[in-house]
């Protein structure tokens, strides 16, 4: 499966806990609604993922951790803001950076329709 269709897939499964679900609740209930979503749709998902830091050849367990990463390879953070900013795009695009991934997914479920919470980012590193 190819980044972009995976992506579509995760997309689909966050649609699909959102309509049930709706706006309003918690971050935590969403990730747990969309981990156990993503599992069952048959996708391999760490949730709370650590996330060390290399500091001059040393690693240090600074408390990062990624809300879900999927098929090892896509992070995605969850949010419940009014809006994403630019401090949410830069924690997004610092797990992607920290851990090698290329691609991640940044969610906010604090709208009335989650297409317009949803941003596609991709890490060059």
């Amino acid at each position: 499966m190819t980044d972009y269709e995976l992506t579509s897939k995760i997309i689909g499964n966050a649609i699909e806990v959102h309509k049930i679900l709706g706006p309003g609740l918690l971050e935590a209930a969403y990730k747990e609604c969309l981990y156990y979503n993503l599992k069952e749709s048959g996708l391999k998902v760490e949730k709370e993922k650590p996330m060390p830091l290399l500091f001059k050849e040393v690693r240090m367990d600074c408390g990062y951790r990624i809300d879900l990463l999927v098929e090892g390879r896509i992070v995605i953070e969850l949010k419940t803001v009014e809006e994403i900013n630019d401090v949410h795009i830069a924690q997004t695009l610092t797990y992607m950076k920290i851990g090698e991934f290329r691609r991640g997914l940044l969610i906010n479920f604090n709208v009335s329709l989650l297409k317009n919470g949803i941003k596609r980012l991709v890490n060059g590193y």
